[in-house]
């Protein structure tokens, strides 16, 4: 499926928190080095985990989804499972593996 973007807070509503399937959103930044060199991997993980849905959310365009979840470093991964974020599996920075064993931990 891929990662799509979403553009609004009505659609994070809708596909985030209203989502009864596990989910991973990655906040980014086009400026944003690091966010641009791990995008790969996580399109790669998108592709591989069929049970688990991948959004981006641009912190710049969403600054008030971003502030309402505390990110404040690019590129953040939050992790939610029936619209509840799981906090302690949030992955700050390009960090691949981490991200994968988020994705681990929600199928568990």
């Amino acid at each position: 499926m891929g990662v799509q973007e979403i553009k609004t807070p009505a659609e994070f509503q809708e596909k985030v928190i209203a989502s009864g399937k596990p989910v991973v959103v990655d906040f980014f930044a086009t400026w944003c080095g690091p966010c641009k060199a791990v995008a790969p991997a996580i399109e790669k993980f998108s592709n591989e985990n069929q049970g688990v849905e991948f959004y981006k959310v641009d912190v710049d365009e969403l600054q008030s989804v971003a502030a309402d979840l505390g990110v404040s470093a690019m590129p953040t991964f939050a992790f939610f499972k029936d619209g509840q974020q799981i906090k302690e599996l949030t992955v700050r920075g390009a960090n691949p593996g981490g991200v994968q064993n988020g994705v681990k931990a929600l199928l568990a």
